[in-house]
């Protein structure tokens, strides 16, 4: 019964085109689409339907991770159609999931409107660029898509290391090896650490959430590979800041300075519902030129602002210019814009001005 369930479910959730599923005692499943969530018209789950449900995809591994913590992650693939990042948990007792669904197809960079200067930034030879943003921002898929560029135009060793596995990268123009935290390896830093013994070129770094991880991974920037990893940071500056401020206080200076050498940009991003359906994302990037490595260096990251504001012509754009060029594009709404703005005051007063006709000229040239 549950395994009928559940592929109707995921078939469904793949045809509507929805990014989550949620699986609890009490209601209906849940899709969210477009960022919204709608209830099924179907039965109210019973607390064996999600045990049957769960037990119908999970893995036994798992199963006995639920058991022992409460909780477990994975990845599994919907025949040819579609993979799916899962998590399931417990709450009052009961079991709920959580399906993320992960598309087989990879957007292009431009497909997802990435700024050109972030293929620029990543096809440097050493180096970490960061990408990140809340959950559900977008991120993996920004990360696959340039990851699956990287593939098709160069000849790489290419390392990813995931919890779980989402997109899964074939062998292309380069050498793909991924491996998953808990599967093939045990932590993301004990990850990187053997990476850097198995000639990389490029390493993928899935979340960096913890000291260890982020000092392997600019150890790995600083001796000649380039890394790629996501934090839950919603700006460029404060990207800077919560990384320095993972270490203790001994150590900052001498972070500070790796980090002003080994970091080539941070790519923050946000996803705004499209005016007539679907999504669409807006960024804010951070080219680290030598001026904003001193920044770095002298402990001055909250200038960083003002100089990706100026810093148009090295390919930089803060946030709230992104959020205000897509409304002016009629692609998002006022009120989808001021809710996802750094500083909603002035986005709402820039519009407001736009909206009377007053662009200034520097707004016409960005």
């Amino acid at each position: 019964m549950a395994t009928i369930l559940i592929d109707k479910l995921l078939q469904a959730a793949i045809k509507q085109g929805a990014s989550d599923i949620h699986i609890t005692v009490g209601q209906p499943p849940v899709f969210r689409l477009h960022g919204r969530m709608r209830q099924l018209d179907t039965k109210s789950l019973e607390p064996d339907d999600t045990v049957s449900l769960m037990k119908s995809i999970t893995p036994e591994r798992c199963q006995r991770e639920l058991q022992e913590s409460g909780g477990s992650d994975f990845g599994f693939a919907f025949s040819d159609l579609a993979r799916f990042r899962v998590s399931i948990f417990r709450q009052r007792g009961n079991i709920s999931m959580v399906l993320r669904q992960i598309p087989n197809d990879m957007l292009t960079p431009e497909q997802l409107g990435l700024p050109a200067k972030v293929l620029e930034l990543c096809h440097r030879p050493r180096g970490m660029f960061l990408v990140t943003g809340p959950t559900g921002s977008g991120k993996s898929t920004t990360l696959a898509s340039v990851i699956n560029h990287l593939n098709e135009t160069i000849d790489h060793h290419i390392i990813t290391i995931e919890d779980p596995i989402e997109f899964y990268h074939y062998h292309k123009k380069s050498t793909v090896n991924q491996r998953e935290i808990g599967v093939d390896v045990p932590s993301f830093s004990e990850a990187i650490r053997r990476a850097l013994r198995q000639d990389p070129d490029v390493i993928l770094v899935g979340e960096m959430r913890d000291l260890e991880t982020i000092e392997a991974a600019i150890s790995a920037a600083e001796t000649g590979h380039v890394v790629f990893g996501t934090l839950h940071t919603n700006s460029a500056a404060g990207t800077v800041d919560r990384i320095i401020d993972v270490f203790p206080s001994g150590q900052q200076d001498q972070i500070r300075t790796q980090l002003g050498s080994a970091l080539l940009g941070v790519l923050a991003q946000t996803l705004c519902p499209k005016i007539g359906g679907g999504r669409c994302a807006a960024y804010e990037l951070l080219n680290v030129t030598s001026g904003i490595s001193n920044l770095i260096r002298e402990n001055k990251t909250f200038r960083i602002p003002s100089m990706i504001q100026t810093g148009s012509k090295h390919g930089m754009i803060l946030m709230d210019d992104s959020l205000f060029n897509h409304w002016r594009a009629d692609r998002i709404t006022m009120e989808d814009a001021l809710a996802k703005a750094q500083n909603p005051n002035d986005l709402a007063k820039r519009i407001a001005d736009a909206r009377r006709g007053n662009v200034d000229d520097q707004e016409g040239a960005a």
